[in-house]
């Protein structure tokens, strides 16, 4: 039997912050296209997030250039709903072309004629390109070091609400990047004991000197740096808007109750093990926070900026008892803990995308989004042209590029010689 299939120039997956962005920039620059969202616009940012997460950079900085939050502070930081809000609204200021509840089962090459064929849980599409827009955060990861245990509650940060989700007794988070920071904080504050596993990080200020470290990094031009300085690609960083934005500092958060541990080694016979690099990795959080003061305290003085100084930036806490006697293991019944929240990231999911685009560890291969394979993109990824790439603002950017590289292959693609416009000009 023969399929009917809907044609269009541009294919969209994804309808969160990238899909979003990409189809602004291909409504701008005329090119037919849809967006297909398996779920609802920026479900992630409504489902796939804990009850009280709020954004990590101010309302100022983490929105697209055509829209302000309506009745926000700019210097505050918007909950998830209303980020997700937001995206809605942004979609409908220029009537993005996006069909929700749509799944991608599969995309593949066209044989003998240009284009793809994209298999879809409402019909089959022909579409000339594809620009996978699912961003970073697709499949939470926990590592294979996970106990299996079943008198243990675990799940991964994607999963976790509030505290009440969580049986009774004390939790261990493991990572300690913006999730784990503010879970673990949050889950102290409900009155829970608290281990956090802190790997390696950076920790820069969440303001110094009436400037939020987002602007810091922005002037300073951190946020376009296009390469990232060699083993610390993946580093997580530490930085909360929570309760109105604050600094993390770690051995605060342990004078505050949080037993703090070194890097999560191993699980055996009802034990868990840490890495003796607690200490490392903190004094090593604390010179990134140190460095970007100091490059602050620069840029006022080289440029004359009438900024007032922050002495109190640099105190230094005291270790607490953890970190002047890590703890290297801990008998998980012995400290009544029932739970273990991972905090350990995602990884990208494009199984769906069947074409010659990755790499043998299974990574896209790309030129700022351009990938390898012809005629499809990729968009939303962290790194894809510079640090700010998976930010929501970065990724504005990174699509606008896109967008023009599509628009440019189209005019190429709509060239017609002599005889060709001859042959169109008698059939006409």
């Amino acid at each position: 039997m023969t399929v009917e299939k809907k044609s269009i120039d541009t294919l969209v997956v994804g309808a969160g912050q990238a899909g979003i962005a990409m189809s602004e920039h291909l409504t701008a620059q005329g090119v037919p296209h849809v967006v297909l969202e398996r779920n609802r616009i920026a479900e992630q940012w409504r489902t796939g997030r804990w009850d009280s997460l709020v954004a990590n950079g101010p309302a100022w900085h983490d929105r697209f250039p055509g829209l302000e939050f309506e009745n926000f502070d700019p210097d505050g930081f918007p909950g998830k709903d209303q980020i997700a809000d937001y995206f809605e609204a942004y979609a409908k200021k220029f009537n993005a072309p996006i069909h929700a509840g749509v799944e991608v089962h599969k995309v593949v090459r066209n044989q003998g004629h240009p284009g793809f064929t994209v298999e879809t849980s409402e019909g089959v599409y022909d579409v000339q390109r594809v620009v996978a827009a699912t961003g970073p955060f697709q499949r939470p990861v926990i590592p294979p070091i996970a106990p299996k245990d079943d008198r243990l509650t675990q799940i991964h940060s994607a999963h976790y609400r509030n505290p009440e989700q969580l049986p009774e007794g004390a939790v261990l988070v493991v990572g300690a990047g913006s999730s784990g920071v503010q879970i673990a904080d949050e889950l102290n504050r409900a009155g829970r004991k608290v281990y956090l596993s802190v790997g390696p990080h950076d920790r820069p200020p969440r303001a110094y000197r009436n400037r939020d470290f987002v602007w810091w990094l922005g002037v300073l031009g951190q946020w376009d740096q296009e390469v990232a300085t060699p083993g610390k690609e993946h580093v997580t960083i530490a930085v909360t808007g929570a309760r109105g934005g604050y600094t993390i500092n770690f051995r605060e958060l342990a004078h505050q109750g949080i037993n703090l541990v070194g890097l999560t080694h191993a699980f055996e016979n009802g034990k868990v093990s840490f890495k003796s690099d607690l200490v490392q990795n903190l004094n090593n959080g604390d010179a990134n926070y140190l460095a970007l003061l100091d490059a602050a305290d620069a840029y006022i003085e080289r440029n004359g900026l009438d900024l007032p100084e922050e002495p109190e930036a640099r105190k230094v806490f005291a270790d607490p008892e953890c970190v002047a006697n890590p703890i290297l293991e801990l008998d998980l019944d012995q400290a009544g803990i029932n739970s273990i929240i991972w905090a350990t990231g995602y990884t990208v999911e494009h199984s769906w995308l069947q074409v010659d685009a990755f790499d043998e560890r299974g990574k896209p291969k790309h030129q700022r989004g351009v990938s390898a394979e012809p005629g499809v993109y990729f968009v939303g990824l962290p790194w894809l042209s510079r640090r700010g790439s998976s930010f929501i603002w970065g990724v504005w950017h990174d699509a606008r590029h896109i967008a023009d590289h599509i628009s440019t292959r189209r005019k190429y693609e709509a060239y017609r010689d002599a005889s060709q416009r001859e042959r169109e000009t008698a059939k006409a």
